[in-house]
């Protein structure tokens, strides 16, 4: 019976110098943090560090005018969650203000900027001229279409009651000093300038959708409608999400509409939210209480996308759907 041997294979010696085992798992790799060194600055310097300041300030009564800020606490917080108090009826009035424009804005600028996109999408002759004309008021900055629409707007020299009256309908709408006018003017405004951004987003997920979807639709015999709800549909709902998403966010932090246009009137009826942070944080130099609005605002935020996250997440397609 021939005896057998096994030899264990020995593992090649490292050259001299190399590290060791240990000393490679300990070693870092520094290149990518040298590369993400800038972006990591100014994310702390403008973003986290405010964050914090905020929150610090929020607590203290700061007058930025005077040298003394004492620490006050939840008492910022108390004062605008607390009814009775002087600052309760002012910001959750500008919070129903917010709640407002946000609730009638958002919906228009999913529905016509989808309709945009659907047209946009289509092969026709000017496609790109009329792409240009939707995207175009989108590049104007708030100051100038705000005191543009001011002037056309105006009760008494704007050139929309002067076009009003030549075709029959009133010509002296106060546009910026009653209600309802004022709210559908700033909303109408807001439309105007900011469709065409949600719109190019639209026409880009439309563009990603495959047109075999819709040719197999169309063998089966689906209209026009049943492609939009069965293909279109599904296929933007990443997209819509969200646009629905910075829409809201964006709605809930207007104020240079309502600041250039309207200065929060007629009364204290268009003063949203971050017309309230501003005008107690630097007319009235109350920024501790300016500081306490903001973070309440941004829970208010925080909380209305998780509940966004959670419909979304709760209508989307069924377990085992495979695509």
């Amino acid at each position: 019976m021939a005896a057998t041997s096994t030899s264990t294979a020995k593992r090649p010696e490292a050259p001299p110098g190399a590290p060791g085992p240990r000393e490679t798992r300990r070693r870092v790799n520094w290149l990518p943090w040298l590369f993400l060194a800038p972006y990591l600055l100014l994310f702390g310097s403008f973003v986290l560090l405010p964050i914090a300041l905020g929150l610090w300030i929020s607590l203290h009564s700061w007058d930025f005018t005077l040298p003394g800020k004492p620490f006050v606490g939840l008492r910022n917080y108390s004062e605008l969650l607390t009814p009775g108090t002087g600052e309760f009826e002012r910001f959750w009035n500008a919070m129903q203000a917010t709640g407002i424009f946000t609730a009638i804005s958002v919906p228009l600028l999913i529905v016509i900027p989808l309709a945009v996109a659907l047209v946009m999408n289509q092969r026709f002759r000017g496609r790109n001229l009329f792409r240009a004309l939707f995207f175009a008021p989108y590049v104007l900055g708030v100051a100038v279409v705000g005191v543009v629409w001011r002037f056309l707007l105006d009760a008494n020299i704007g050139v929309v009651n002067y076009l009003a009256g030549l075709v029959g309908l009133p010509d002296s709408t106060p546009w910026l000093t009653s209600i309802p006018e004022t709210w559908i003017a700033l909303i109408g405004v807001t439309v105007w300038w900011t469709l065409g951004f949600n719109a190019v987003i639209f026409l880009a997920g439309l563009q990603d959708i495959s047109n075999d979807l819709y040719e197999a639709a169309k063998m089966d015999g689906a209209g026009a409608w049943v492609r939009f709800r069965h293909v279109t549909l599904p296929g933007l709902r990443p997209v819509v999400l969200f646009v629905v998403m910075i829409t809201v966010i964006a709605s809930a932090n207007m104020f240079g509409q309502s600041w250039i246009m309207t200065r929060g009137g007629p009364g204290q009826e268009t003063r949203t939210a971050i017309y309230y942070i501003v005008d107690t944080g630097l007319n009235q130099r109350a920024m501790g209480e300016a500081a306490a609005a903001s973070w309440l605002l941004t829970l208010v935020l925080m909380l209305t996308s998780a509940l966004l996250f959670a419909f979304a997440r709760e209508r989307g397609p069924e377990k085992g759907a495979d695509r």
